[in-house]
């Protein structure tokens, strides 16, 4: 197997279940007592989220692709960035990378498409659900039209993501929010939701919602081992 190299910390919370899934697929996958070669890096996420709310995204970009060069040089195959917002400076990250990016919305993308699904909801930070570069992405590459809450519920969304979960707080009363959330979008036309933030898995799921789901950790998490299990000679 080829070694998987993680940024994470954004928030540890979710990196954590990076951690477990990556190791639980490749189990599963092969057997016994293997586990999978990862590299991880933790940031301090107090510093990456000031970036974020001062739009500081150059420093932010700068900072995390000296961290994706660590884990190069540390010897990682590939890198996969443990947070969906920060793929706003993805382009940043991969400019000097000599290895594979895997890019959380590529795949989860190739997920929907591949479920045949035009229309999908998209829960996020306020970042990812009012930016272009996660949505446009969608757009432009893969022919999806992208709904998002209205701009109290995105509100809602975005400080629970930060407040609560990030902290490790699971609030049965945010479930029930987050479950109206989806709804309203499907009302609106939406075939599928995107858990569009790796926290959200930590509070809604599949149970949740009269329509599929597409968790965006699980998948990135999947779209690793697949690229380190297929890379094997």
């Amino acid at each position: 197997m080829k070694w998987i190299g993680l940024i994470g910390g954004m928030s540890w919370e979710s990196s954590a279940e990076y951690y477990r899934v990556i190791n639980q697929l490749v189990r599963t996958a092969r057997g016994g007592l293997h586990s999978a070669p990862i590299i991880l890096a933790s940031v301090d996420f107090a510093e990456i989220e000031a970036y974020q709310h001062n739009g500081d995204w150059e420093q932010a970009g700068s900072a995390l692709a000296q961290i994706a060069q660590r884990l190069v040089a540390a010897g990682a195959d590939c890198v996969v960035l443990c947070t969906n917002t920060m793929h706003k400076v993805a382009a940043t990250i991969t400019v000097d990378l000599p290895v594979p990016f895997i890019h959380i919305a590529d795949a989860t993308a190739e997920r929907i498409v591949a479920a045949g699904i035009t229309t999908i909801g998209l829960l996020g930070t306020r970042y990812t659900m009012e930016q272009d570069f996660y949505k446009g992405r969608l757009e432009a590459n893969y022919g999806l039209t992208v709904l998002v809450p209205d701009e109290a519920e995105r509100a809602v969304v975005n400080q629970v993501i930060y407040d609560e979960l990030c902290m490790g707080n699971i609030d049965p009363t945010s479930r029930a929010r987050y479950q109206a959330i989806m709804a309203g979008l499907v009302a609106r036309g939406a075939q599928g939701i995107i858990l569009g933030c790796t926290e959200i898995t930590l509070l809604v799921g599949a149970a949740d919602v009269a329509v599929p789901v597409f968790d965006t950790t699980h998948i990135h998490a999947e779209a690793a081992v697949a690229y380190a299990l297929a890379a094997q000679a």
